[in-house]
């Protein structure tokens, strides 16, 4: 708690905002997108490698939109019936609607506890034949899982349009966060979540940091850790 005292909160966000804003930008880069594009498929070993990086940066942006919001303050009302329901849809910058490119949750996804043990495939594969009758079975051509194997990556450049509009918009972020909180308070959240922060580590984490988004996560979730111990203090 102590290192939150005398805190240059400005600096801070700003600091791991710029940081965030280059792994983002990387990101983009790695999958070759542009800004207000979209991509279909990714190779296999591409799209790992870009959600080994993105699930870190996801996380960190969640701490750090709940560090803008420390000090904002919303008045929440009761929500009431709507009478008229609206048909337009609003456009941002990028020519893409709001519909397209979701918001960015602010609540970590809680971790599964399944003691299932998880399905293999197997590695071989039947080849039944009648000797003098039939030929052996053919290897069907996808059976093992190659690394330049192309695969969907729709979900992914979504979850990259949002994480960016986030980091480009963190003041409305910290706006909903504040909402959300006050909402929480007032029993008019229906959310079973106290903290927007799940117990335990961050999703992400690694031990071993081995790129430079495990070291803005860090100190992202310690700070964000020690402000939400203040407030329930």
């Amino acid at each position: 708690m102590g290192q939150t005292a005398g805190m240059n909160w400005e600096r801070v966000i700003e600091r791991n905002r710029a940081a965030l804003s280059r792994i983002v930008a990387m990101l983009f880069a790695m999958a070759g997108l542009a800004e207000g594009e979209t991509v279909a498929t990714l190779p296999r070993h591409l799209r790992n490698a870009v959600l080994r990086i993105l699930r870190p940066a996801e996380a960190a942006v969640r701490r750090l939109v709940m560090i803008a919001a420390r000090d904002v303050v919303v008045v929440v009302k009761p929500r009431r019936p709507a009478t008229t329901t609206s048909t337009t849809t609003t456009t941002n910058t990028t020519g893409k609607t709001d519909a397209t490119i979701p918001a960015l949750p602010l609540i970590d996804p809680r971790k599964r506890f399944d003691v299932r043990p998880r399905r293999r495939r197997a590695r071989s594969f039947p080849r039944i034949s009648v000797i003098g009758v039939s030929e052996p079975r053919p290897i069907p051509d996808d059976w093992l899982p190659s690394p330049d194997d192309e695969i969907d990556a729709a979900r992914v450049g979504r979850r990259l349009h949002t994480l960016k509009r986030a980091l480009d918009d963190l003041d409305s972020q910290a706006k909903r966060l504040a909402r959300w909180k006050a909402k929480r308070d007032l029993g008019f959240n229906r959310s079973k979540y106290f903290s927007p922060m799940r117990p335990g580590y961050p999703p992400g984490r690694r031990k071993r940091a081995f790129h430079e988004v495990d070291d803005v996560l860090r100190e992202c979730h310690a700070l964000a850790l020690d402000l939400e111990r203040l407030d329930t203090s």
